[in-house]
């Protein structure tokens, strides 16, 4: 296929609405990013390495599985090598954002303005179709700083809502207290976070809560802070880690019962989330969908990489495509139950999220985060 640049942005960049063919917005894709003049240094460098051409073998998103896992590599890359030069001298640049540290040095990647809308607009669609109120005022028990879950939590309150409040995490010492075997020490810090979270919930007018699954754990610790929540707080957005089944259905049916219960699935190497899907019933597994066809799951077998059967569990796999960023074929540190893509959508949609032991040599640790 060959295309000029107005006919490739036109395929990467559609209205936020609407989703491109696959086929036609890989294709696209492949030929932005390692084109000279419109790819990022990073990866017109590593396809010299490549024993393919992205531009003539990459048709499909099942071709994504040709490329190598070069996550690790942005451990090192220069932030500056991973944008496109397409975007000319002055890209728009919202932030540089590392992963959580959790399996070891952080990853650095690159946010670009155009994804960062792409992303809120699909977000807050999905926050619509969960019934969270419009033009609430939103409290955010999140990181910040190096941390993209931070920047998504402030647009949101801001473009879906009408003021964030916030409360900041370091999970990064809470991870090293625990390996350190410092446990009390993680558990105090924690407390501390709940306090500042009471202070705000009780002076301002908080209708929605971003929270940890660790950390609304140790809320629910206090039947007061219980008390308050259903009060005055309609829905609560969770994620960063896991939550079982039966945390989540005794949440919604028992402690906020009256509160719109809505959880994420997030990574900063696929620079943002997946959603829960709206209309799930209560005391089944939460199932999460991607913005596809820019964001994809594989559900696989971890030796073979082949995919498992629906209903099975296997490592996820991530796959990045769009006009700013591209990182394919990433295996990513979680188990998950492969589940069908709702109509109309792309790769697996993931379930039972749960992360590995052990993962590029390090031991897991979630923390609070």
């Amino acid at each position: 296929m060959t295309l000029d640049i107005a006919e490739i942005t036109g395929i990467l960049e559609p209205p936020l609405d609407t989703r491109p063919d696959p086929d036609a917005f890989v294709q696209a894709a492949m030929a932005w990013h390692f084109h000279p003049d419109t790819g990022s240094p990073f990866w017109l460098k590593r396809a010299g390495t490549l024993d393919f051409d992205p531009r003539r073998d990459v048709r499909t998103l099942d071709d994504l599985t040709l490329f190598p896992n070069v996550a690790a590599e942005l451990r090192h890359v220069p932030a500056a090598d991973l944008i496109p030069r397409g975007y000319g001298n002055c890209p728009d640049v919202v932030g540089v954002f590392e992963s959580g540290g959790t399996t070891g040095a952080p990853k650095r990647v690159v946010l670009l303005r155009d994804w960062l809308e792409r992303m809120l607009a699909w977000s807050n669609a999905a926050l619509d179709a969960h019934g969270f109120p419009r033009g609430a005022d939103w409290l955010g028990l999140v990181p910040s700083g190096p941390h993209i879950v931070g920047e998504y939590f402030r647009r949101s309150a801001t473009t879906h809502g009408r003021y964030g409040f916030s409360v900041d995490l370091d999970p990064r010492w809470v991870k090293r207290t625990i390996a350190e075997g410092r446990g009390g020490e993680a558990s105090a810090y924690a407390e501390h976070v709940i306090d500042q979270a009471e202070e705000v919930l009780r002076t301002q007018d908080v209708s929605v809560l971003t929270i940890t699954p660790p950390l609304l754990e140790r809320l629910t610790r206090r039947n007061d802070l219980v008390d308050l929540v259903n009060d005055k707080v309609r829905a609560i957005r969770w994620g960063g880690t896991q939550l079982d089944a039966d945390s989540r259905h005794l949440y919604r049916t028992e402690v906020f019962p009256d509160t719109v219960f809505s959880g994420n699935y997030g990574s900063t190497m696929i620079l943002g989330f997946a959603g829960e899907r709206p209309g799930l019933p209560g005391d089944g597994p939460c199932v999460f969908d991607t913005l596809g066809p820019y964001v994809t799951f594989q559900v696989v077998d971890p030796q073979t990489r082949k995919p498992v059967a629906y209903g099975e569990r296997g490592r996820v796999v991530a796959h990045h495509v769009s006009k700013s960023f591209l990182l394919p074929n990433n295996l990513e540190r979680d188990l998950a139950t492969r589940v069908e893509p709702p109509e109309g959508g792309f790769g697996d949609s993931v379930a039972d999220i749960a992360p590995v032991d052990t993962f590029e040599e390090e031991t897991v640790i979630e923390g609070v985060y």
